[in-house]
Formats: C-alpha cells, sequence, structure tokens
C-alpha cells in the first residue's frame, strides 16, 4: 500500500481495504476483469434462446418496466438492443404510479393477450407476480423476468419458509439464484441480459463485440438512481456508467443537463442523486412515466426539448406537493404523541409523491414512517421509510394481516392496507416493531479522517476522486475537523428563497473554509449555529463548478 498517498491509504482501511491487490482491484475497476460472466445466471441460456426465437419469428414482444429510475433506464437498454439488431415487432408498457401501481397488473395482462403478444419481459418487477404470469401463460405468452427483488416466502410444516417462484418461461434474478453479484439492481440485471445475449448472437446480428458499453449510461443512472451498494460489479457499473454518460449521445440527456446548467463532461454522482433521478421520476409522480422513457429513448432533438421542459416544470410541482403536505404533517404532529412507528396519511395527498413525504418525516423524527393517501381507484396506498433501526419487509410482514398488499427493501417499501383497518395500523405496527426492531449501537462520531482545515485543498481533492464513484457502501469520506470558528453564515437559494446555507469557518492557524449545506437553516445540526461560536464540523469534500467555476469547498454531514 506504500504507493499510495497517507490520506487515501487511511481511507482504504477504513473500508477494509487493507492489502496493495485490493487496493489495486477497487481503485482501478476493470471492465473484462471484474464483470461476471452472465451466463452464471441461471437461466441465461433460455432467456438468450427464447428471445433470439421470438426476434427470428418476429413475434411480439412487450417490455414491461417499472416506472421508475431503474425500471425506464432498463426499458432504454433493451429498446437500443432491439434497434441495434433491427427489431421492430416490440411495445413498451410501463404502468402508472397512480392508477396501476407497482408490478404486473391483470388488466394489462388481459390487453396484450388480445394483442396476440408472444412473449412479455419485464423489467426491474414480476419475481413476487405468480397469479399474473400464471395468467400471462394460459393466454399464450412466454414471460421472461428480469428483477432484483425479493422472491414470496411461503411459511411451510414446521416454520420453516420456502421460496414462491413464478412459472415463468425464464427468471433472471441474482437473488433467487447461484449469480454471485446478489446487489445489481433492476437495470443491472437487464444490461447483463443484453450482455449475455450479445455474446452468444452478436455476430450473427453483426453487432460488434462490447457495444453492450454503450448502454452502460443507462446502466450506470440506474445503478446510482437505486441506492445499491456501490461494491462489486455495481461499482464497475457505475464507474464505467459515469464515463459513457459523460459522453452519451442521447439528445434527451443532453438537453436535461444543459436545462439544469450541467457540463456534461463534468457529470458527477451528486448531480444524478440530487438533479437528474427526480425530474426522471416526477414523470411517474405526478403525470405519465412513459414521459420520462420518452426523454431518455428519444433520438430527436424537438421532442427532448419539450419533454426537457414539461418533467422540469412537473417536477416544480413535485415540490411544491411535498412542502404543502410538510406542513400539514408537522401541524398534525404538534397535537399528538409520536409512537415507536408513525403511520400519518390524508386522503386527499398524491400516492405518488409519499415516499419523498416519508422520507423526510424519517430523516426529521428518526424512525419508521409510514404514509398513505387514496389512489385514483378509491385504494388507500403508501410509502414507507426506515430509519435503520427495522427491516420494513420484516415489519409488515408480522404485521401481515393488516395489509392486502406489501413489498419493497429494508429500508422502502409500498404498501395497501383495508379502509377499515388504517386507523389500527400505528398501534398493530408499534406493537411489532418490539419483536423485529434491532439493537442499534450508539453511533460513536463515524468519520475517516480528523484533521485541520489546511487539508481542504485540491491535492486532497484528487486523491479522494479515485474512490469514486460515491455512493451506498461507497459513501465520501466525512472529515472531522475540530475546534472551527463560525466566521459566517449566509443564506442563498433560487428566487431568494433562502432555503441553503454558506457557511464559513475558520481554525487556529487562520485557514478559512466554505461550507454548504442544502435544505438546512441555522437548527438543522446538532448544535444550533451562530457567528462566532466554535464547533466540531463534519463534512465532505464538494467540487462546485458553478458557471465554470472550479471551487472547491465542503458538504456539512453535522455540526456537534
Amino acid at each position: 500500500m506504500q504507493q499510495y498517498s497517507e490520506l487515501l491509504r487511511t481511507i482504504l482501511e477504513k473500508r477494509g481495504i487493507k492489502t496493495e491487490a485490493e487496493a489495486l482491484v477497487f481503485l482501478n475497476p476493470d471492465y473484462e476483469r471484474d464483470l461476471q460472466d452472465p451466463f452464471l445466471m441461471r437461466d441465461m441460456e433460455r432467456a438468450c434462446v427464447k428471445l433470439f426465437e421470438t426476434i427470428d419469428n418476429g413475434e411480439k414482444t412487450v417490455i414491461y418496466a417499472d416506472y421508475d429510475c431503474d425500471g425506464i433506464p432498463g426499458a432504454v437498454i433493451l429498446q437500443d438492443l432491439f434497434k441495434k439488431v433491427g427489431y421492430t415487432n416490440y411495445e413498451i408498457y410501463i404502468p402508472g404510479r397512480n392508477n396501476e401501481g407497482y408490478g404486473l397488473n391483470s388488466q394489462a395482462i388481459e390487453q396484450f393477450v388480445k394483442k396476440g403478444i408472444k412473449l412479455l419481459i419485464t423489467i426491474d418487477l414480476g419475481i413476487t407476480a405468480v397469479s399474473e404470469v400464471a395468467e400471462a401463460g394460459v393466454g399464450g405468452m412466454n414471460v421472461i423476468i428480469t428483477d432484483h427483488h425479493l422472491p414470496i416466502r411461503s411459511l411451510g410444516e414446521g416454520g420453516l419458509t420456502s421460496i414462491v417462484l413464478p412459472k415463468a418461461y425464464a427468471i433472471l434474478n441474482p437473488k433467487v439464484d447461484e449469480y454471485p453479484e446478489k446487489m445489481l439492481c433492476g437495470a443491472g440485471v437487464m444490461f447483463k441480459f443484453v450482455q449475455g445475449f450479445v455474446k452468444k448472437y452478436g455476430e450473427l446480428y453483426k453487432v460488434k463485440e462490447g457495444w453492450e458499453k454503450w448502454c452502460l449510461d443507462m446502466a450506470g443512472l440506474a445503478t446510482l438512481s437505486d441506492l445499491v451498494p456501490l461494491l462489486g460489479e455495481n461499482r464497475v457499473i457505475a464507474y464505467y456508467g459515469m464515463k459513457v454518460l459523460k459522453k452519451s449521445p442521447r439528445p434527451g440527456l443532453q438537453k436535461l443537463l444543459s436545462k439544469m446548467n450541467i457540463d456534461q463532461k463534468y457529470l458527477s454522482e451528486d448531480d444524478i442523486g440530487f438533479m437528474v433521478t427526480p425530474r426522471l421520476n416526477a414523470a411517474s409522480r405526478m403525470d405519465d412515466p412513459m414521459r420520462a422513457y420518452e426523454l431518455l429513448a428519444t433520438e430527436d432533438e424537438v421532442e427532448a426539448g419539450i419533454l426537457v421542459d414539461h418533467l422540469s416544470k412537473i417536477n416544480d410541482d413535485r415540490k411544491t406537493m411535498v412542502t404543502s403536505i410538510m406542513r400539514e404533517v408537522n401541524k398534525k404532529f404538534e397535537e399528538r404523541d409520536l409512537k415507536e412507528v408513525i403511520v400519518i396519511g390524508n386522503p386527499n395527498w398524491r400516492v405518488g409523491v409519499l415516499g419523498l413525504v416519508a422520507g423526510k418525516i424519517t430523516d426529521e423524527y428518526k424512525r419508521p414512517v409510514f404514509v398513505w393517501g387514496k389512489d385514483e381507484n378509491d385504494l388507500i396506498k403508501g410509502s414507507c421509510r426506515s430509519d435503520g433501526s427495522v427491516s420494513l419487509v420484516e415489519l409488515m410482514t408480522e404485521t401481515s394481516e393488516f395489509f392486502t398488499e406489501f413489498g419493497g427493501h429494508e429500508f422502502a417499501g409500498g404498501f395497501t392496507v383495508d379502509n377499515e383497518k388504517i386507523h389500527f395500523l400505528e398501534e398493530a405496527l408499534s406493537t411489532s416493531y418490539h419483536k423485529v426492531k434491532r439493537d442499534v449501537l450508539e453511533d460513536e462520531i463515524a468519520y475517516d479522517i480528523k484533521s485541520d482545515l489546511s487539508a481542504v485543498n485540491m491535492k486532497n481533492w484528487r486523491e479522494i476522486e479515485k474512490l469514486s464513484p460515491f455512493g451506498l457502501g461507497n459513501p465520501k469520506p466525512v472529515f472531522l475537523f475540530e475546534n472551527v470558528k463560525v466566521e459566517n453564515i449566509k443564506k442563498f437559494g433560487k428566487n431568494g428563497s433562502g432555503e441553503h446555507l454558506e457557511i464559513t469557518f475558520s481554525d487556529n492557524s487562520k485557514n478559512k473554509v466554505k461550507a454548504i449545506s442544502f435544505f438546512s437553516n441555522n437548527d438543522s445540526f446538532d448544535v444550533p449555529l451562530s457567528e462566532g461560536i466554535k464547533v466540531n464540523l463534519l463534512a465532505t469534500f464538494d467540487l462546485s463548478r458553478f458557471r465554470g467555476r472550479e471551487e472547491l469547498r465542503l458538504r456539512i454531514e453535522n455540526v456537534l
């Protein structure tokens, strides 16, 4: 490890990377070396052959993708392949978040049967759709499921659980077979499918080996958006995904970045997470998810421009809606005692934005939160988020008699509840909470490096950058700056809103550094801020390129 700087060595060791060989692999992702063979997925061969036969026979396929920034880029990847091999007999179907909800649904399958569709390929969904896949089979369709969610488990004799899988023609899901990388996102699984297909049939269609690398912009976008750990194969997909995104010729992506004043060649993971993903997700939350798909898939500059303006507008509407719901939430909390699990809702709240609301409440009140509204079919539906003290899937399984449907991950999920049971849900979840909660140790102050403000320089930033892309499982290194003085506090924001903070800190050696905190005020931290006081600052490095000018500053994690 001696060839690396002390700063880099310290950060790598904090992340459990202690040998020369491990450091080499982590700091230099390699496409050929680090990507797994797609045929390690149990049904990959079967799926590729079925797709080839369908294309060869000119039969009709439907691509059925989830409505978020994982399923939609996944659909673009498969469409790219179809375009490359000259296959045109397919359609894209993305269910509406507010009227159809997540997953395969019977009404859509009935439509496909009437249209004579022969192959149904799911993206980012389908692993729990046992009855819907059976229905598709009865209707004469073969189904290839590509998904990364957990399957249904059923309780058998003696309390043993067994996995229940849909009877699909092929299932590509690392969580149900021996594939080494378990944490791929939905579009990551689709990327492996395309990679496998090109490997097997590329020559036949005159597709050059490695062509699929151009799809890494979409696989990378989804991997960064879907909050899967950026380790192993995901690190490679995100690393090369960022390289392709910076050069991507897609007009929709270029227009979107231009609208947000982001220079494409300097695109960062933060730009993806805070700017690009919310606008793409706004389509399903506020309107029709097809708008986001059309934006990423279009080759028409004019159409791209119109779609970007539309998504930007509905994203602003989405922000206004979330702010208004949060005002209502905080008002309700003034007059109620908060239990271990918070359940809150209103029939008038739009189901599509409730995940964002749940996330905000969890951040503020540090407990699991379930937020509900009514969808267009008058069903009570909602989203939940965990503070890390409990797995939501375990919590909902323990309280399953209250839900007509539920699913998701450890930290995020969705649910449907009977009208008459919603008023008892908080009590039931809070009781179940004690059965499944984890022992969370009181966190020590978590940081990677302790330093003074002289460490904030471009040389160190270049070292830190070698660890990128940053995200879940590979966060930006956190620095602890002790006993620094708050010199100046300035508010800033769009149209003078003042919703963000810019603070100047100084240390005893007269070093001065600017730090920013978005959507914050003086009371947002463990220690309330005021000019002149001395504090301990936890922060990450942040390189701003606002209006083309590079400025290294800090982004505040907390003030202690």
